[in-house]
């Protein structure tokens, strides 16, 4: 873990990166300016993949938000648990064909910005994923197209999305939704809430029908009354 901003601190973490033999089981990096250690950075990544780090925390704090997280973070391909927080994903349509995490089965997004595309990516990229977070998402123009074979369980906390849609997620079980609302001011546009296919989803919850409005299939889901929270357990068939 990186704490103050001391060149004699990332030499450390250097060294000890370099001499350690591999795998990793678990790796936290974090940085008062990120943006002052890229050369280290980008090294250490590197020694990261190549000695198969399996679960790795890379947080940019506190600022500046829009710092391009490393491409070279998809090199590490033996990941299976991912958190990044405070960063902006880099161009997705940039990267080389075969970037991915086909070992991920858990990924972290704390206050990253990004496009539509990029969370598509990632999905698309990560096979095998199983769980996913989103924190503080605050963009206004984000759509959420989640399609994955392979997703169990969805995290959304204190999030702006003009919709959130579950267009293929077979292996689905778990949509939590804690605060989420669309582009307007907190309650003043609902964001949309959509469920196509999902077979297999049996709880939501947290789901705020002032702030989301909600629809299964071709159903809209409607209350007659304000509703400011709700706890269900729902079955699709």
């Amino acid at each position: 873990m990186l704490g103050r901003d001391s060149p004699g601190v990332a030499a450390a973490v250097s060294r000890v990166l370099t001499a350690h033999p591999g795998p990793f089981r678990c790796v936290h990096l974090t940085c008062s300016t990120m943006d002052a250690h890229r050369a280290e950075i980008a090294r250490w990544l590197e020694l990261l993949a190549a000695k198969g780090v399996k679960e790795l925390v890379f947080v940019n704090r506190p600022w500046p938000l829009d710092l391009r997280l490393p491409a070279s973070l998809f090199s590490c391909t033996s990941l299976t648990c991912l958190h990044i927080g405070v960063w902006r994903l880099p161009d997705t349509a940039a990267l080389p064909l075969a970037a991915g995490f086909p070992n991920l089965r858990e990924l972290g997004l704390h206050i990253v910005l990004m496009e539509d595309r990029d969370l598509a990516f990632l999905l698309d990229r990560s096979p095998v994923l199983e769980t996913l977070v989103i924190f503080f998402a605050y963009q206004t123009e984000v759509r959420l197209r989640l399609v994955s074979r392979t997703l169990r369980c969805i995290q959304v906390c204190f999030s702006h999305f003009v919709d959130i849609a579950v267009v293929d997620a077979p292996c689905l079980e778990r949509l939590l939704l804690w605060v989420t609302w669309g582009r307007g001011s907190e309650g003043s546009e609902r964001s949309r809430v959509k469920i196509g296919h999902a077979p297999k989803l049996r709880v939501v919850r947290y789901l705020q029908l002032e702030m989301q409005g909600l629809e299964i299939g071709d159903t809209i889901i409607k209350v007659p009354f304000k509703l400011n929270c709700i706890h269900r357990v729902l079955g699709f068939g």
